[in-house]
Order: structure tokens, then sequence, then C-alpha cells
């Protein structure tokens, strides 16, 4: 079976091969490229006649499934799988796993340091510091603080565990309901009763049609002024133009945003950079070096348990 990662996996070239020959101890062929073309006709003939593809948050779009004729299985090294066309693939009876899991407790950390950072000022004193300025008032802890967590999946209970440690009371809004969640003593609510009610809102639904913009400009004005949001999901979630606006006419305290409607770099003019009281990242939530090497070894179990018959993680 021919076996191709069409784009890097994040990790060194030694791994790459150890995972070659794992494949070739099965009698399947591996091929992996070391640079990342987004050219639809180059993305083609990377493809050629692989049975199953690895890639990351590389866009796939339908006519280049549709071009590959022996495409069986698709393993996405990335938690989200909307960048991928999966009616087509559903049309074409391809199966899509993703790598679930592999970033839960590196985006929960962040998302924690990115309310820490806006709370303490950690960004806006270190500039201040560095212009041989002093401190400009005091910071906000974030114990007894309530966080409304949007989305009650791995990473959203993930940053709920780490926050009930440093004493926050819970909240949450989420399409389903978890028992793990109110094991943990969060309290399920509206998304109107979040925006109002939370010193922090956190996200961490997927992107889906239902959740495309589901908190736009009517949600943010919800919000306290004292209020805080942090956005290390997915960034059509949240309408950053209201967003904006919302910071640079104080409404809202501050955001910490690692995810945008593109992935980053981003037009300079994009209107969360001009934004007040904002920390912007270039998508790092899932790049820490224990989540790369897990999502690696979560690639590698999604073929063989397919090829075994018993697939995992499959998304459609």
């Amino acid at each position: 079976m021919k076996i191709t990662a069409i784009e890097p996996i994040g990790v060194s070239a030694e791994r790459m091969q150890a995972i070659k020959k794992r494949f070739a101890s099965q009698g399947h062929h591996f091929y992996y490229f070391t640079d990342r073309d987004t050219d639809n006709e180059k993305l083609k003939e990377r493809i050629d006649d692989s049975e199953v593809i690895i890639l990351t948050n590389q866009p796939l779009q339908g006519d280049v499934i549709r071009a590959a004729p022996n495409l069986k299985m698709i393993s996405v090294a990335f938690t989200g799988v909307d960048h991928v066309d999966m009616e087509v693939c559903r049309e074409k009876g391809i199966i899509v796993s993703n790598a679930a899991g592999f970033s839960d407790q590196a985006v929960a950390e962040l998302s924690v340091g990115l309310m820490i950072d806006l709370l303490r000022k950690i960004t806006e004193h270190d500039a201040l510091t560095r212009k041989g300025n002093t401190r400009i008032g005091p910071g906000i802890e974030l114990s007894g603080k309530t966080v409304g967590v949007v989305g009650t999946g791995r990473i959203g209970l993930r940053t709920a565990q780490l926050l009930k440690a440093f004493g926050c009371r819970l909240i949450a809004y989420s399409r389903t309901s978890k028992t793990e969640a109110s094991d943990m003593g969060i309290t399920y609510v509206s998304i109107e009763e979040l925006m109002k009610d939370a010193d922090i809102v956190s996200v961490h639904t997927p992107l889906t049609e239902e959740t495309k913009g589901l908190i736009g400009k009517h949600e943010i004005d919800l919000m306290k002024t004292t209020a805080i949001l942090i956005n290390t999901a997915r960034g059509p979630v949240v309408d950053y133009a209201a967003l904006a606006e919302a910071l640079n006419e104080d409404k809202i305290a501050g955001a910490g945003l690692d995810v945008y409607e593109t992935e980053p770099p981003l037009d300079t003019n994009h209107p969360i950079l001009k934004a007040k009281n904002t920390v912007t990242l270039p998508h790092i939530g899932f790049a820490t070096e224990e989540g790369i090497q897990l999502r690696s070894e979560i690639v590698v179990e999604n073929i063989l348990s397919w090829i075994e018959g018993e697939p995992v993680r499959v998304m459609n």
C-alpha cells in the first residue's frame, strides 16, 4: 500500500524515517514531502496513486480528492477536519480520521496562559519595561473568577480541570451536556447567560455550520466591561470585526487569540491586529514537542487500525 504525507507533520527527519521503517516492516511504501505546496495541481501530483495520505492543516479541496483514483483513507494530523472536503470524501467512501487528543494539554495550558497574561498584563508590562517605564497598576487574579467554557469536548474539559485548580467557578455552553463536566462542578447555561455572567469566556468548540459566528456582535455586547475573551479553537466561531470594535470602544477588557479566519501570517490590516488590549499568537496552541510527538503516533495508529479493518477516530 502506498502511503504519502503530502506536507510536513512537524517531526524530525529521524522520526519520519522511523515511521517509514514501521510501515515497511508491514509491506507498505511510505513517502513524505518536506515542504508545503498549496497549488491544487501540484497537490494532485503529490497524492498521485496513493491509497492513504497524511496531512495537517493543508486545505484539501474536492477536485483534488476526486483526482486521486486510489485514495481510500486520509489521516489528518490535526483535531479539526474542516479544511478537508468531507462531502466529497463521503461521496467517494474515503475514511477520514483525525488526531483527537494530541493537543488537549497543550491548548488547555495556552488558554490558561493567555488568561493570566491578560489579567496580569504580562505582555503589556514587558513592552513598558523594555522602554524604561514601570508598572501601570495592579493586575487581576484568576482565582475566584467565573469562566464560561464554550464547548465541553476534550480540550474544553481539560481547560476546565486546570481552571478548577486555580479556584475558578465554571459555567459552560455546549451542544451536548457531559456527565464528566457536571461531576467536575460545571453548570451548563445558555450562550446568552454565559456571555453575561462570565469574567472570562474561553472558546473550545469545533467549527461547524452551527458554530460559525456563534459569538457575534449580539453575544459580545452581552459581556461585562471587565470581561476578557479567549479563542484557541477556530477563528470563524467569533466575529472578529465585532470583537475588535468592542475592544477599541472599551466594551470589554481584553482578548487572547491564537486562531483566525485564515492561518497566519495575517494581513497586517486585519482589524484584530489594531485592537486594544489584545494578545495575538500565530496558532501555536497545539505546537509543543510533546504534542507533536504524540500526534505522529496517533496518525500512524489511525492508518494501521484502518488497514487492519478497525478504523478509529473516524470523522465521517
